[in-house]
């Protein structure tokens, strides 16, 4: 049976919205650019009519717990609602937000910002989550694009909001003293009553996710109402399975499509809880895990290794669900925590453009060293550059399908994420007999050396099979005799020696010689994006090659 969803092959059939300010509607790209959408799943198939923030605050008990915080502060569902609707009384009564427009979010990850967000989205404003590290021309080219007037903004991180300068926007603070700042307006200027959210339609656009800019001008992908509870109504609810009691806790912000699923759709659309930690580095989760009783953890692969030579000292026995995405999860690394925690950590590939997790597994449908099978709701498959599937076994570019899908905001680079119907999401992947698909490289980070195809993840978790590495990254450079070389980067343990020819024996016992690195470079940490993604290009200009070992 078809569940393609008709709605969405052309602007004229498609459910009337509630924005006034239309832009964001506007600056979609062309329907016949669109990927194709699927509602396979009965939960799939949501009404016209659809305003994703009630669905996450109003089903729970308004007793139960929702935000807690590193200092022991609970809030409760019941008092989420007042401050949502709190604020999303300022903004339109007292800021004059009309239902489009674009509201900027910045600060750390705290129950206010997610309360901001909430509030955005009840008011039939459009979000747009920006980090709290992000600087001042990094924020102008995200207002310049999503041509945001307004901003919500911790006080704490106001001033490289206010030194971009950007034209028109209108910054309102929260958490500070001052007579207009947003709670004080919230207490003061407001009527104690709820905030009857604007009726919006299921595919208005409810949110702006910009890429996280490991590479050239940052996209921004339009996400509607339906998206943000799609994503929790598959890979959460079918792969995750959290329970109500639950307690979130994770290292990505709120700005992060990852995190923003993990610490505020997810345990909301299970009514259950999340800690929010404005420091949440792998030497701050574990003692948070111990002291809230953390269930459900979410952060990154190098996040789970750092943690592993501190696990003694902590009680993790509360933890049920870990869950690695943003990047590769190495073998070794899922070895190492199962050995240590007893624990299968859930692997999964996700993408801003397509809001979280696609293909994943837990408990005993797990393969360590893939990232698992479709998400129930999803489809995925390996082609050619000419959209053609290849045989199992073999590489090629994985492309995804399923309920939410890529939107640029005007963006040329549409055409080239969706192909034929199909999300292109720029990885190397191979599916086996068994339907499981097994990461290779980034479509860009294959190496070829001398008419040799070389991965660079296979190298990397060879090299951190060896007790020294810590983090490392293998990219290729430009070589005249060979067109490409194999260069590894390694961060290794305090005290360990710096020994490249160590390393690279150590490699070629584990892989074909072919494999084996030309250059090892030694680097105290790796270059990554403020949510903790690897800059790969920034290693390809050859950056601390010829610096003494």
């Amino acid at each position: 049976m078809d569940h393609t969803d008709p709605r969405d092959t052309t602007e004229a059939a498609r459910t009337p919205g509630a924005h006034v300010d239309t832009f964001a509607r506007d600056h979609l790209p062309p329907p016949d650019q669109w990927p194709e959408l699927r509602f396979e799943l009965p939960e799939l198939r949501y009404p016209e009519r659809l305003n994703c923030a009630v669905e996450l605050l109003d089903h729970a008990a308004p007793e139960r717990p929702v935000f807690r915080t590193a200092s022991g502060d609970v809030w409760t569902y019941g008092e989420l609602r007042a401050r949502v609707d709190g604020i999303a009384h300022v903004l339109t009564s007292g800021l004059g937000v009309v239902p489009g427009n674009r509201v900027l979010l910045r600060g750390p990850t705290t129950p206010w910002l997610a309360a901001c967000w909430l509030a955005v989205l009840k008011a039939g404003a459009v979000a747009v989550t920006v980090l709290a590290q992000q600087r001042p021309h990094e924020l102008a080219t995200v207002c310049e694009i999503a041509r945001a007037g307004h901003a919500l903004c911790d006080i704490r991180s106001v001033d490289d909001l206010a030194k971009a300068e950007i034209p028109g926007l209108r910054i309102t603070t929260y958490g500070g003293d001052a007579p207009d700042d947003l709670l004080n307006r919230m207490r003061r200027d407001v009527p104690d009553e709820p905030y009857t959210a604007v009726d919006t339609a299921a595919d208005d656009v409810a949110l702006i996710a910009f890429t996280s800019g490991t590479t050239g001008r940052p996209k921004g992908c339009l996400h509607f109402h339906r998206d943000v509870l799609a994503i929790a109504d598959t890979f959460s609810a079918h792969v995750l399975r959290p329970h109500a009691d639950d307690v979130f806790a994770g290292s990505p912000p709120l700005g992060f499509t990852f995190g923003l699923g993990g610490l505020v759709v997810f345990p909301m659309r299970a009514g259950a809880s999340a800690l929010l930690l404005e420091q949440a580095g792998p030497r701050q989760l574990l003692p948070a895990i111990a002291d809230h009783r953390v269930s459900v953890l979410f952060t990154a692969p190098t996040a789970y290794r750092a943690m592993l030579d501190e696990l003694d000292a902590y009680d993790t026995s509360s933890l049920r669900r870990c869950v690695s995405a943003g990047e590769n999860l190495p073998a070794v690394t899922w070895q190492a925590w199962h050995e240590r925690t007893g624990l299968r950590i859930i692997n999964g590939i996700g993408a801003t453009e397509l809001l979280h997790i696609f293909i994943s597994a837990a408990d005993e449908l797990i393969r360590p060293g893939t990232t698992g099978v479709p998400v129930p709701g999803w489809h995925a498959r390996v082609q050619d550059e000419n959209g053609l599937p290849v045989p199992d076994g073999e590489p090629g570019l994985l492309a995804v399908r399923g309920p939410v899908g890529c939107r640029y905001l005007a963006d040329p680079r549409q055409s080239e994420y969706v192909r034929g119907g199909w999300n292109i999401t720029g990885d190397t992947y191979v599916r086996d007999a068994d339907g499981y698909f097994r990461y290779v490289a980034r479509a860009d980070d294959m190496i070829i050396s001398a008419g040799y195809n070389v991965a660079g993840p296979e190298v990397e978790d060879a090299l951190l099979r060896h007790p020294d590495v810590v983090e490392t990254a293998v990219v290729g450079l430009p070589d005249e005799a060979r067109g490409q070389v194999v260069v590894a980067y390694a961060v290794l343990r305090p005290g360990a020696r710096r020994d490249p020819e160590a390393l690279r024996a150590f490699v070629k016992s584990e892989l074909a010689p072919y494999k084996c690195p030309r250059e090892v470079v030694f680097l105290d940490a790796l270059p990554r994006t403020a949510t903790g993604k690897l800059q790969r290009f920034k290693l390809r200009t050859g950056v601390g090659r010829g610096d003494p070992a």
